[in-house]
């Protein structure tokens, strides 16, 4: 899979991509990095201690999460973006399900975006990704918990994403660029939460890779009973049962962790 300048060879290796949140409001920075220099200066020790994408967010997506206009989104994450491609020679993704904010971010310089709704709540989404020729990482999200069968409902749901993306204008965007993730923490409780990162090769059957979102999130306060910024033992167990499962992306806060984490299961199951 290419993503900016970068290829990244999924067959055989797993990448990290480091949150970079430029939000007031993330439920477990927030605030930290909305700043250019603090936002520069985190980007720069995540990349030493290993993110191979840096994932630009500017609009929190916690539960209870304030909604903010087009414009204060693209006013937060282009400068950032625009900042990142002069400093680092790293790919950027910009986290957002809004076309108009896509479009200013890839404008800025974004080499993928990063839908949470998969295609699914902006119906220009898709036209946007294809007319730029991006990668995206799709993500499973609904409404409603309102599951008949939930293991089977999330396979059908992301199947409805990439029919989108297959539409998407006369091209249509290439299989080739696009990542799925499953959503743990969105429209999920917590048994549901579990149970799909206990059937995660589910993902494997469309011969895309697939990125895994579990960061410090409420999954794992709950399950060991710790505030969001003591999770990073829980996140690596995530990430190593993951890396296991067939993911190959890691969406993740704490970088060193699980870099380190991920290259060793990686060693292991490589033999």
């Amino acid at each position: 899979m290419i993503i900016g300048n970068k290829t990244f060879d999924t067959k055989h290796h797993g990448y990290i991509m480091g949150i970079l949140n430029v939000t007031p409001d993330s439920f477990s920075d927030g605030g930290k990095y909305d700043h250019l220099d603090a936002a520069l200066k985190h980007a720069e020790e995540m990349i030493k201690d290993g993110a191979a994408i840096i994932d630009v967010g500017g609009e929190s997506t916690r539960p209870g999460y304030t909604l903010i206009s087009d414009e204060e989104e693209i006013g937060r994450v282009t400068p950032v973006i625009e900042a990142l491609k002069k400093e680092f020679d790293v790919p950027v993704s910009l986290d957002t399900y809004k076309s108009g904010v896509a479009r200013a971010g890839i404008e800025a310089g974004a080499d993928l975006i990063n839908d949470i709704w998969g295609l699914k709540a902006d119906k220009k989404m898709a036209e946007v990704i294809a007319k730029a020729k991006l990668p995206s990482c799709l993500m499973h999200n609904r409404e409603t918990m309102d599951y008949n069968n939930f293991l089977e409902d999330v396979v059908s749901d992301l199947q409805e994403t990439l029919n989108i993306a297959k539409k998407a204008e006369k091209a249509g965007i290439k299989k080739d660029t696009i990542m799925l993730d499953p959503g743990i923490g969105f429209a999920k409780d917590l048994d549901q939460n579990l149970e799909l990162m206990n059937h995660l090769e589910l993902l494997n059957q469309w011969d895309v890779p697939v990125l895994l979102g579990t960061s410090r999130k409420s999954m794992i306060g709950l399950i060991l009973d710790l505030p969001s910024d003591q999770r990073v033992e829980g996140t690596v167990a995530t990430t190593v049962s993951g890396y296991m499962k067939g993911c190959r992306f890691f969406r993740v806060h704490d970088v060193k962790e699980n870099m380190r984490a991920m290259k060793m299961i990686e060693a292991i199951c490589a033999k």
